[in-house]
């Protein structure tokens, strides 16, 4: 995986999470409060899974501001889920690419896991190969696992509300 992201001092209280459900479309949207302001890239992150599964993050001004879950990958079930422990306090930022300043989109595809505690209120997707990681609170429901190189390796998502009763 290629997107590395800059960390910087935590400022204030994390963010809050906005998640909805797509009945129709069983898609999950996780919105993050506040406005995002400084350099970066602005537009769409899409990580393609090789099973066709899609993790889409909404980036403004270098902010990853909501997380999309286009397609799902196989979900594994487990009966307990926790996310880590150790979870560090940071602001995380995207840059523009140097190469590429305009570019407002960046598809990358590789393999992505999801698992999810009985309830479905814990979903983690792994992104890649496993690594040794470092876990950043990127708003109060959303946790980004990052690699030694400070690329994107993985995103936990707590406390998801249940999928709408049809």
């Amino acid at each position: 995986m290629n997107v590395a992201v800059h960390l910087e001092p935590a400022i204030g209280l994390p963010a809050s999470v906005e998640y909805r459900w797509d009945a129709d479309t069983d898609i999950l949207t996780a919105r993050v409060d506040g406005a995002s302001s400084g350099p970066g890239m602005s537009g769409s992150v899409e990580l393609g899974g090789t099973d066709g599964s899609w993790l889409i993050l909404d980036v403004s001004k270098g902010r990853i501001t909501g997380v999309e879950v286009a397609v799902w990958p196989n979900v594994q079930r487990r009966s307990t889920l926790a996310p880590p422990s150790v979870v560090e306090e940071a602001q995380v930022h995207i840059p523009a690419r140097a190469s590429q300043p305009g570019v407002a989109s960046l598809e990358m595809e590789m393999p992505i896991i999801a698992e999810s505690d009985a309830a479905k209120r814990v979903i983690h997707f792994r992104v890649g190969k496993r690594h040794e990681l470092r876990t950043i609170r990127l708003a109060r429901d959303l946790l980004l696992e990052l690699d030694p190189n400070s690329r994107i390796a993985g995103l936990w998502m707590l406390n998801v509300p249940p999928f709408p009763a049809t």
